[in-house]
């Protein structure tokens, strides 16, 4: 495996791999214990790969992280989230807090498609929620990403450091000198005033201000919708949800966004692909808006190159919602490409396509949609 080859001359303690979806994950797992021996591999499925030498999502791409000595190899810690994401969430926090000292920084990353007919997702929100009532009050960094074989949501499963599993989460938990610099891309811009969540079930939203939710998202886009179910929706539009002062000036990362899965039109629903919407919940129809999304992912990565300028770098590790890609997104310019080139040379650079993305939002880490999260770790001053 030509991928593996960087990694021989300092023989990693812990190898973090992204595959994608047209691998088979026992034939990599075989090579890797082939040419590296018995390694812990950590990670999974992902709907494409990101490297300072390109990118892709035609499947067939391998991301390799190998993590060498005490100082900054994580610990590893893996939990089931069957039958209950959110109890699953609570027994990985409190795993994590019995090895975690206060500031440590943690990567979770999860399997997320929970089944395929009707397709479910495993909920991020019940399992990121779950994890902060774990940790019973320690205070980490969490960042992370659930997982994805391709952009239809075909399918998920993660490495588990030995084998390959279906629903389940992973965390690592670095080392007290490891810190993280995260940076928010998002995208999105209101095209409606604000909103009542008038009725809701979980993820279905039914009523918008009183009215079948679907309706009134297709006056307000001008879109009909078609044989998709859907598709035009998630590939245009979210709904938002503005955090702090309504009232202030627009401001991208005020929101957090929640994608459509999916429409009934037999029920003038939509689906969000996370059920942490609730009753009387004030939102926003938002736009996925391209020409928005690259001002903001050259803005992250400016930003993130002036927070991250004299220090002690060790890798930056972009978690890119598939649905930023051009094959999904229209966008002329990949996004990936321009936080690729952007990014300060000399930083360790690496990312996966990921389905949901996890990172510090206003005090507290959450699911978002839609975004691209950019971290950097980093040896603490």
């Amino acid at each position: 495996m030509t991928c593996v080859k960087p990694l021989l001359g300092h023989r990693p303690d812990l190898v973090l791999a992204f595959c994608g979806g047209k691998l088979d994950p026992g034939t990599v797992l075989a090579a890797l214990r082939d040419t590296l021996g018995d390694v812990p591999v950590v990670g999974g499925a992902s709907a494409g790969g990101i490297t300072r030498q390109g990118y892709g999502y035609s499947g067939l791409e391998l991301v390799l992280i190998g993590f060498s000595g005490a100082e900054v190899t994580p610990r590893l810690v893996v939990q089931d989230l069957l039958p209950d994401e959110m109890a699953g969430g609570a027994a990985l926090g409190a795993a994590v807090r019995g090895v975690a000292e206060d500031g440590a920084v943690v990567l979770l990353l999860f399997d997320s498609v929970a089944s395929h007919l009707p397709l479910r997702l495993h909920p991020a929100s019940h399992i990121v929620e779950g994890f902060h009532r774990g940790l019973g009050g320690r205070e980490v960094t969490l960042f992370g990403g659930g997982l994805l074989t391709d952009m239809n949501l075909s399918d998920s499963w993660v490495f588990d450091g030995a084998v390959l599993r279906h629903h389940a989460a992973v965390a690592l938990v670095f080392p007290p000198g490891i810190a993280v610099e995260t940076s928010i891309l998002h995208g999105c811009r209101p095209i409606s005033t604000f909103m009542e969540i008038t009725r809701i079930d979980g993820a279905e939203v039914y009523e918008l201000d009183g009215q079948p939710a679907l309706g009134v998202i297709e006056r307000m886009l001008g879109l009909r919708l078609g044989e998709a179910q859907g598709q035009e929706l998630s590939l245009v539009a979210t709904l938002g949800q503005k955090q702090g002062d309504p009232f202030a000036p627009y401001d991208e990362n005020a929101y957090v966004n929640r994608l459509i899965l999916r429409a009934s039109p037999a029920t003038g629903s939509v689906t969000l692909f996370e059920p942490d919407f609730f009753p009387g919940a004030k939102v926003q129809i938002m736009a996925r808006d391209n020409a928005l999304m690259l001002d903001s992912a050259r803005n992250g990565v400016a930003a993130m190159n002036r927070a991250i300028e004299g220090g002690d770098n060790l890798l930056a590790l972009y978690i890119d919602c598939a649905g930023r890609a051009s094959a999904r997104s229209g966008a002329l310019t990949e996004e990936a490409e321009v936080v690729r080139t952007g990014l300060a040379e000399g930083v360790p650079f690496a990312g996966f396509y990921s389905g949901v993305e996890i990172a510090p939002f206003r005090g507290y880490s959450r699911p978002l949609d839609w975004t691209g999260v950019l971290a950097v770790l980093r040896r603490r001053g």
